[in-house]
């Protein structure tokens, strides 16, 4: 029998001596790290191929030291809990290749390796835990690195990571209170032992509470501002880490366990649901559209794809259910795929700006192709796994419309809405894609291909987006996803044949190259555009940028981008205002004299003896 408790404890400890190492050798704790992460991704994987006589240990989590706490570290394994366990262990041995190039020469982040692999026992156990109670220690530990993976070089990434701890601090003083109710009302803090319907103040209060930190985990509107501000200033490694895949997985794992286990959603809930799923897409993805800054942008799109999950989830139905965790797969790779490769042309230019860049196909293939992948599949383009995934929840839109509700009946809002979504992040990445690959500019000719630690896992992950989508009917979701009630023998609702579209895909992909190579056996002179006798090339020259320009001046959608940029729609900023204001209120309270200070008590007497005679 194997104890798989490793997976926590090992990363967390060792990840706790590498704080006690000094910097100078940051090699070392790399390298450490990585045998670290292959380790933790052997046994996640054999985690996932486990029988339940092999996990029975997991049940109890048995405390040496204090064995009083038995009955809080109590862990639980399902399908669902071993599917984040897997992808856990999958992108942390990944993102550590990664890291060895990206990281370890970088001078301002300190102990990065280490909380790297307190980040990754710490995801494990919010994945594997059932005892609520340990799971908001690990949770809480979460937002903490979270913090510490950001560095504080200039006022922006401070101010980015401040804004970070805040929110998701803020959010789990609101999980404590929920875990609070559901105690009080159930007499348990264990999850699998918790059923409740949101039909009564209480239960409802918990649902909302419990749902107000798995969305601020997750990024999902009006809770997501705090990831686009961290997308642009943290390093990429650590916004492919955490925002893109572990906050995501962990956020989305919590708000399944919300919706399926713990509670039972009622009519209210799931319009509810639905109704903030469908304003992510659209929201993140608009102001995705108008970002010059790349970082910024992918973060924007972090934001947007989460609401593809909530809708998902929000079904209730087993295809809805699958589609919503299926995206959530898929997106933790492509999204920290594009991650990667952005950290790849940051580390070879040192720019971040649309503007600045263009042209690198030519110099950072690999790079090239690899963000190529990314980008048409999570803009939804056959036969990658970001179309099949988002083409799950259009076919369980359409099945959910066959219910009676108020919900059901305006399935054909969610639908179009979520179409609309896919479309404008096909428009935002052909805007990056161009804007960074494509075109010519004079000052990147200099720039080379990034070393193989930094490629590999970006066309590691890239082919994972091809298998998953190509083979999704046949092998992936039977495989990975039959604790959600999906059959194995049974086709999917809209299933279409993938395997048939990929030939015909890669035959037309071949035929081009074909025709371009011919086209180029004949000898042809080139020449710059001139008119009367002058070069022109320049001023022809038009920016992918100035398109989008467009968009942000249209009367319909200023209205809103201005609003934006006063931070109307920012959750921290509005409260950052009313916090400041109180504190203004109560400086002007303050004045030092002696005299003052006894009217005011003398004001707060009379209020309580009032209170007290009422």
């Amino acid at each position: 029998m194997i104890d798989f408790r490793i997976l926590i404890m090992m990363p967390m400890f060792i990840g706790l001596i590498l704080l006690l190492l000094p910097e100078p050798i940051k090699i070392i704790k790399g390298l450490v790290t990585l045998v670290v992460t292959a380790v933790t991704l052997y046994f996640s994987i054999l985690l996932f191929a486990a029988t339940n006589g092999d996990t029975s240990s997991l049940q109890g989590m048995h405390c040496l030291i204090f064995p009083a706490l038995d009955k809080y570290l109590t862990l639980n394994v399902d399908g669902l809990s071993r599917l984040i366990v897997l992808f856990i262990g999958v992108f942390g041995f990944l993102y550590a290749i990664y890291s060895l190039a990206y990281v370890t020469r970088e001078k301002g982040l300190i102990n990065y390796y280490a909380y790297f692999l307190i980040t990754l026992g710490a995801s494990f156990g919010v994945a594997l835990a059932d005892n609520f109670l340990f799971f908001l220690t690990l949770w809480g530990l979460l937002g903490l690195t979270l913090y510490k993976l950001i560095k504080g070089y200039n006022d922006e990434s401070s101010s980015a990571a401040k804004k970070t701890l805040i929110m998701i601090g803020a959010s789990d003083s609101i999980l404590i209170m929920g875990i609070g109710m559901l105690f009080v009302t159930t007499g348990s803090f264990n999850m699998s032992a918790i059923t409740l319907a949101t039909d009564n103040v209480i239960a409802n209060v918990a649902f909302l509470a419990l749902l107000i930190a798995s969305f601020t985990k997750a990024g999902v509107f009006p809770l997501h501002t705090w990831i686009p501000d961290y997308a642009q200033n943290a390093p990429a490694s650590s916004s492919a880490f955490l925002p893109a895949s572990l906050d995501k997985l962990l956020g989305i794992y919590f708000l399944a366990r919300i919706c399926i286990d713990i509670f039972t959603l009622t009519s209210w809930a799931t319009l509810l649901l639905l109704i903030i799923g469908v304003v992510t897409i659209i929201a993140a993805v608009l102001m995705a559209l108008v970002q010059h800054n790349y970082k910024k942008l992918l973060g924007y799109h972090a934001v947007s794809q989460v609401g593809y999950m909530v809708t998902g989830l929000a079904l209730g139905s087993p295809l809805g259910i699958a589609a919503g965790l299926f995206h959530m797969v898929n997106n933790a790779i492509y999204k920290g795929g594009l991650f990667l490769t952005s950290g790849s042309v940051e580390k070879r230019t040192g720019k971040e700006e649309l503007g600045d860049l263009g042209g690198l196909s030519k110099f950072m293939p690999l790079t090239f192709i690899a963000a190529l992948v990314f980008a048409l599949s999570i803009s939804g383009i056959p036969p990658l796994n970001g179309f099949y995934s988002k083409w799950m929840i259009y076919t369980g839109i359409i099945e959910f419309g066959q219910g009676t509700g108020i919900a059901n009946s305006l399935w054909m809002v969610w639908l179009i809405l979520a179409l609309v979504g896919s479309s404008l992040t096909l428009a935002s990445f052909v805007k990056l894609i161009s804007g960074i690959y494509l075109g010519r500019r004079d000052d990147t000719q200099k720039v080379k291909e990034v070393n193989i630690f930094m490629w590999l896992p970006q066309l590691i992950l890239a082919f994972l987006c091809i298998v998953f989508g190509i083979f999704a009917a046949k092998w992936i979701i039977p495989a990975l996803f039959a604790f959600t009630g999906i059959s194995a023998t049974e086709p999917l609702v809209g299933d279409w044949p993938a395997q048939a579209v990929s030939i015909l895909i890669l035959v037309s992909i071949i035929v081009g190259f074909i025709i371009y190579w011919v086209g180029t056996l004949k000898t042809k002179r080139a020449s710059d555009s001139f008119i009367g006798g002058e070069k022109i090339q320049d001023e022809l020259s038009y920016s992918s940028l100035e398109f989008y320009k467009t968009i942000s001046t249209y009367k319909f959608f200023a209205f809103f981008y201005d609003k934006a940029k006063k931070k109307w729609f920012d959750i921290y900023h509005i409260g950052k205002g009313i916090v400041l204001g109180f504190s203004a209120v109560l400086r002007w309270c303050h004045t030092g004299i002696l005299s003052t200070y006894l009217m005011w008590m003398l004001v707060g007497l009379a209020i309580l003896m009032i209170v007290l005679v009422l």
